[in-house]
């Protein structure tokens, strides 16, 4: 374990009779980073946290948090070290209905035989609430209601931020209000492990973390932040053998949109086309005018433009049914072999084509049967693998 970590977890393991809950994790996080951590329901995420906070104990193993050895603290010790130590910010807002949102913030003060109105009055404020400290949780948006939970957190000033799922229970405007302070919290050096199902929230984090049955599944220390979420070739020969640069992705990705407006019948327009941005979902790459970078697909002969209109060049058109074929054959991948829900195959897919080598398609179409279309039901064009023909 490193000396300098902030958190220090070697072989934990954590039984519930004969269900074990973790399995052999080892990580450490450093003072101030940021972590996402990501896997299934039953992965074991809220256990950690749990054992993280000082909410439960572990079974075997080792886990330090700021020099503290976690297995060797009696019940008296653990509560002192949950008032001094950590944060907790869940998913659940836990406030007290009858009490103030002051108050709440207050009652956290009460676990250190200390209240201090000013500094819970500060803590509000410093979330945006200082209008609101009279008002009733009842009087209160979910998102308020989660802004007072969170400077409830931090009313002991924590080093370390536990957060179950913050924003699982907010709109979308109240997710990006929540998540402003977890930057702000992290810019001012607070350690953060927060758990996250949303792909996008995890990428705003330092580093992301995933877990499956028990144990350590993925970490982009290891692997890069560019890394596809659940890549099903992690830890093997092809996982990220052939990652494009961010001009490659651009190109793929626009070529893309160009031969499904093609498929669609519609005019690929330069000013409906995106280069980044939500209906690219690359969000991974830096914003960029789309007639800039089809400027320089031009120059490279892949597309013409033509009064507002984009067409592919023999060339273009090629690589863009390669890059249709590579994402639909990722989506039907994701699908049908890892069980990703079709809301979310797109988005990986949108990453994962873009470290398919050629051979390695031919493998997973091989794999999957040569399928026919991706699960939205969209051609997959065929490769030298179907011989010209596709089998269902």
């Amino acid at each position: 374990m490193s000396a300098s970590a902030q958190v220090a977890i070697e072989s934990l393991a954590k039984k519930y009779g004969s269900l074990c809950a973790v399995d052999g994790l080892s990580f450490s996080i450093a003072p101030g980073e940021w972590v996402a951590l990501m896997g299934p329901s039953g992965s074991g995420k809220t256990t950690l946290i749990n054992i993280l906070g000082g909410l439960d104990t572990l079974t075997s193993g080792r886990v330090i948090v700021d020099g503290v050895d976690l297995a060797k603290l009696s019940e008296s010790e653990l509560v002192r070290y949950r008032a001094e130590k950590v944060g907790f910010v869940f998913q659940q807002f836990h406030l007290v209905p009858y009490l103030t949102a002051l108050e709440n913030v207050m009652l956290a003060q009460y676990f250190h035989s200390v209240t201090n109105e000013q500094q819970a009055s500060d803590a509000l404020q410093r979330v945006g609430l200082g209008d609101r400290r009279t008002h009733l949780p009842a009087q209160l948006s979910g998102g308020e209601q989660q802004r007072v939970a969170i400077a409830r957190a931090l009313i002991n000033e924590p080093q370390l931020i536990l957060a179950d799922e913050p924003t699982g229970n907010l709109d979308e405007v109240n997710e990006a209000i929540v998540l402003q302070i977890f930057r702000e919290l992290h810019n001012a050096g607070h350690t953060i492990l927060m758990v996250t199902h949303d792909p996008d929230i995890a990428r705003q984090a330092d580093r992301r973390i995933e877990l499956a049955h028990g144990r350590l599944h993925f970490d982009t220390l290891q692997h890069g932040p560019g890394h596809p979420l659940a890549c099903p070739l992690v830890n093997t020969a092809d996982c990220c053998s052939n990652v494009s640069t961010d001009d490659e992705i651009r190109f793929d990705h626009l070529l893309e949109q160009i031969w499904i407006c093609g498929e669609e019948g519609k005019p690929a327009l330069v000013e409906v086309l995106r280069a980044t941005g939500p209906a690219g979902n690359l969000p991974v790459l830096p914003d960029e005018p789309a007639s800039r970078a089809l400027g320089r697909m031009s120059e490279l002969q892949l597309v013409e433009l033509r009064n507002g209109e984009v067409q592919l060049t023999p060339g273009g058109s090629q690589r863009a049914r390669n890059v249709v074929r590579r994402h639909r054959l990722a989506e039907r991948l994701f699908k049908d072999t890892f069980a990703i829900d079709e809301s979310e195959v797109h988005n990986q897919a949108c990453k994962f084509e873009h470290i398919i080598s050629p051979e390695l398609d031919q493998r997973i179409c091989t794999f999957l049967g040569h399928p026919k279309t991706c699960p939205h039901g969209n051609p997959i064009p065929p490769g030298d693998c179907c011989n010209g023909k596709i089998k269902i």
